[in-house]
């Protein structure tokens, strides 16, 4: 597996990109949306494997305090390969200058992220657009 990996946007088909997030499975995002959140993004990254788009992340960054990593998926055929660890360590290095990285994981996936160094946050607070599924998929609490 020789694995390509690609820093920006350019050329990207955000058609392939949201079919990724769809059989990761992180949900439906259309395309027009992922190039909207992938272009305010400070770091990007997309992994390609013989030219598909297998992986891919970015992280939501002000430059100093706060950085948000977002958006890590694999496509199934590649998890469990290290591309997911390779993709959140690359973009935990290309914010390593800010005071603080954040994420919040889809329920299920903490002990991967507590691998790569991430600690649970006590005070984390959420507003969801469509606050009964995010309690229903476990995102948030009643307490």
């Amino acid at each position: 597996m020789t694995l390509e990996w690609r820093y920006t946007q350019d050329g990207i088909d955000w058609d392939e990109l949201a079919d990724l997030y769809r059989v990761a499975p992180l949900g439906n995002k259309n395309s027009s949306g992922l190039k909207t959140v992938f272009t305010a993004s400070m770091f990007k990254c997309f992994v390609y494997d013989s030219g598909k788009l297998i992986g891919a992340g970015r992280v939501l960054a002000d430059g100093v305090d706060c950085a948000y990593l977002c958006d890590v998926a694999v496509r199934p055929s590649h998890q469990g390969t290290r591309v997911g660890k390779a993709i959140v360590a690359t973009l935990v290095d290309l914010s390593k200058d800010h005071k603080k990285i954040i994420l919040y994981a889809v329920p299920g996936k903490e002990p991967f992220y507590r691998k790569l160094g991430f600690k649970r946050m006590t005070t984390a607070m959420a507003i969801f657009a469509n606050p009964a599924q995010a309690l229903a998929t476990g995102l948030v609490s009643e307490d």
